[in-house]
């Protein structure tokens, strides 16, 4: 981070934090999503600082530390935003990670050696052996010390660490000096001094501002102890810190500052008192400074080593609880990643885009089959649209290649115009694209009910909806594809979202892990981070029809024939695509059609068509999924809701059809895209197709073609 220009004095123009974020902007998903901006320049200091130009820098549910990896916590990122100081979210983002890595990085207290004589009284008996630092501590100089220790270490490190960023630093310095005063109120005498080690130390204030915040004891201690700070500051070694904590607890009992020592105390009550006073004084710095497990105290400490440890030799599988952990990371990474969509109504959202699961190829061949017999079946028929449309198509594009003075060849005249100076503009005309292009999106709900749709006059479970949407998807994407127009389809619907290399197995266990994971770190936040809003692009713009027409003959076959699906899922879940990605959970269609429309807007085709099948009621708002469409339609996109077996359709959408037999189904498709593309060559616009549309459809067909008022 650059080097901010700071005021001497307060920055009254500067908004704090708290005022910047509403409640919403500090979700876990917007902290990691921050992060993540800044996460590369975190990675190079992280390689730099350790000496390991493979060192790997990820976000996890906690913090871990070895030699291949640091995992960052993002409640350390979610604790700086919730502090009143008058910096930026990505400000904080910067210097939080930074500011972790750096203890991640550095703190290794495991070197075992013998206890400094200079730690003990001189008629003291040293003890024998070796012991780590933390154990050497705490035998001579108590939990006292102990936490002088955590205090005085955490400041050195940053003071040390950073000291090549002075932004960085600066805005740790904001965070602090915000937290100060709360940190500072109902310390008691012991807590105050050890606040007081930190910020110096660190370099946050100087002596005299401290001084004047602290009990009077406290302020008198700060002088004696002064020439020890400073010796921290210049350390290099952990061990030589632990020797300025022993001493530093040597001034705060000459002052008084420590607990009062009783006669009749036994050992087992002084070391009670102790443990009090030290739980206390870390509890106070804890509101002060941002708190990283790595340092916040013994227990701590080695839970965060341990959780680092590379996977042992004698078996490369990861246990259980790492699993977990990856695919929360994953899935929380995957949430905050995701593209934020706004709505006309103000409201934003976030949209897991993925590709489809490769799995669904697999059952191509006996989805092409079943295709054929189905369109037998339903006696459906592509009615020669292609036959139709692709002279009109040619002529189009034929007339786009026309220039401004004749067919093709350079005018008699030429001589004349290139002794006027026309030659350049007679070349630019020439060079101008008259014919239109065009563009067609599909998006179908992919929720649980589509599979499962009835027959309006039958009671049994027909289970058609997808089944027709999908076959009426496969009758459009040949239609563009011969008339080289750009499609697009894409699934959407609500839960936790598949990846793209996902099997039945994997999707299960993926889900299972992240979601327990999560519950457990994120408590009531879970849901919101593993049932998410996703949008499955199954054949997107940018690639071939081709490479595509297999996920599509594969997914007919997988909702087809459903009970055979299931079985096949059943009895090899480990290559069997994700059946359990169909969730019973509603949609929020307006998220998902307004990325769509977006997609679309950027082709800049001058005709676009989107299509929008679903089978029941936004989970969001009507109103809000009605201004979306009104507000797409005015970009230019004609927009058709197609609603199967429910009439929601009429009240969101300006141009709608109802059906309720899956032949009527895919003739609405075809048909609609059909007519709206034919109408488009005559350059009469696109408002009085629908009507024309409905007076060809068959009464029989139970289908409703119409434009709202």
């Amino acid at each position: 981070m650059a080097e901010r220009n700071r005021p001497s004095g307060p920055r009254q123009e500067r908004s704090v934090l708290t005022e910047i974020l509403q409640p919403e902007e500090r979700a876990v998903e917007q902290v990691v999503a921050r992060y993540q901006r800044v996460s590369g320049a975190v990675t190079r200091f992280a390689r730099t600082l350790a000496g390991n130009d493979e060192l790997a820098v990820r976000v996890g549910a906690e913090s871990a530390s070895s030699d291949e990896e640091v995992v960052v916590d993002p409640a350390i990122f979610q604790a700086a935003y919730a502090r009143r100081a008058p910096v930026t979210p990505d400000e904080v983002a910067l210097a939080s990670a930074l500011h972790e890595v750096v203890h991640l990085v550095s703190t290794d207290l495991d070197e075992r050696r013998e206890v400094p004589a200079e730690w003990l009284g001189p008629e003291a008996d040293i003890p024998d052996g070796t012991f780590d630092l933390l154990d050497a501590i705490r035998r001579t100089g108590g939990v006292q010390a102990e936490g002088l220790f955590f205090a005085v270490e955490d400041a050195r490190q940053e003071t040390q660490g950073l000291s090549a960023y002075p932004g960085a630093r600066s805005v740790l310095t904001d965070l602090y000096r915000s937290a100060l005063p709360q940190a500072l109120a109902d310390a008691g005498l012991m807590a105050q001094f050890t606040i007081a080690c930190f910020v110096l130390v660190g370099g946050h204030a100087d002596r005299d501002t401290m001084e004047r915040r602290v009990h009077a004891k406290v302020a008198g201690a700060l002088p004696d102890a002064q020439p020890f700070m400073d010796a921290a500051v210049d350390a290099d070694d952990p061990w030589d810190v632990g020797t300025v904590a022993i001493q530093l607890l040597s001034v705060a009992k000459l002052h008084g500052l420590t607990g009062i020592e009783h006669g009749s105390e036994t050992e087992t009550q002084r070391k009670q008192r102790e443990e009090a006073e030290t739980a206390a004084s870390t509890s106070n710095l804890d509101r002060l400074r941002l708190t990283t497990p790595i340092l916040a105290d013994r227990d701590s400490y080695e839970r965060t080593r341990s959780a680092g440890q590379p996977r042992s030799a004698e078996s490369f599988r990861q246990g259980e609880s790492k699993v977990a952990s990856q695919e929360a990371t994953d899935q929380l990474i995957r949430v905050s990643t995701a593209p934020t969509i706004h709505l006309p109504t103000g409201q934003a959202g976030r949209l897991v885009v993925s590709d489809f699961p490769a799995a669904f190829g697999q059952l191509a061949p006996k989805g092409r089959a079943t295709m054929q017999s189905l369109t037998k079946q339903w006696n459906l028929t592509q009615r020669h649209v292609t036959g139709e449309l692709f002279p009109l198509f040619a002529a189009n594009q034929r007339r786009g290649l026309q220039s401004g003075y004749d067919s093709g060849d350079l005018s008699p005249h030429a001589p004349l115009l290139l002794a006027g100076g026309l030659y350049d503009r007679m070349y630019e005309r020439r060079a101008m694209r008259t014919r239109r292009s065009y563009a067609v999106s599909l998006l179908v709900d992919g929720s649980a009910s589509m599979l499962q749709s009835r027959d309006r006059n039958s009671a049994r479970d027909t289970r058609w909806g997808m089944t027709a949407a999908t076959l009426g998807a496969w009758m459009l994407a040949n239609l563009c594809d011969d008339l080289q127009i750009d499609f697009e389809l894409a699934v959407f619907n609500r839960g936790f979202a598949a990846a793209v290399d996902d099997t039945e197995a994997s999707y299960r266990r993926r889900k299972a892990n992240a979601t327990s994971e999560l519950r457990r770190a994120q408590g009531s936040s879970a849901d919101r981070l593993t049932q998410t809003v996703n949008h499955y692009l199954l054949k997107p713009f940018d690639r071939r029809w081709r490479t595509s027409e297999h996920l599509l003959a594969g997914f007919f076959q997988t909702i087809s024939r459903q009970a055979e699906s299931v079985k096949h899922a059943r009895r090899n879940a480990a290559e069997a695509p994700p059946l359990a990605m169909f969730e019973k959970a509603a949609n929020v269609d307006e998220f998902n059609v307004r990325h769509a429309a977006d997609r679309l807007e950027r082709l800049g085709a001058n005709v676009r068509v989107l299509v929008v099948l679903a089978d029941g009621m936004t989970r969001g708002s009507l109103s809000a999924l009605a201004r979306t469409v009104t507000q797409i339609e005015e970009a230019g996109t004609t927009v058709l809701g197609i609603g199967i077996g429910d009439d929601t359709v009429t009240r969101t959408y300006h141009r709608y059809a109802v059906v309720d037999r899956p032949d009527a189904l895919t003739v609405a498709m075809v048909d609609g895209v059909r007519s709206a593309l034919r109408r488009s060559l005559a350059m009469s616009g696109l408002d009085a197709w629908w009507v024309r549309a409905a007076a060809g459809v068959p009464n029989s067909q139970s289908t409703d073609i119409r434009r709202s008022a």
